[in-house]
């Protein structure tokens, strides 16, 4: 996903997104979204099957 998807989708969700990095504003969106705030941590097991970030977050290896 990219930057501009990343804040375009922050901003839908109310989310300030000016100085962010983009780990730090997809970890702002998951939260809002209900799921951990774990982008880019997971290793290679991830239990939050919602979570939009998901498969690019497992394939951050």
């Amino acid at each position: 996903m990219k930057m501009n998807d990343v804040r375009s989708m922050a901003k839908n969700l109310d989310i300030k997104t000016f100085g962010k990095s983009k780990a730090a504003l997809i970890r702002e969106v998951q939260r809002k979204q209900g799921n951990f705030d774990c982008f880019g941590s997971a290793g290679d097991f991830c239990d939050q099957n919602d979570c939009v970030f998901r498969s690019a977050c497992l394939s951050k290896k």
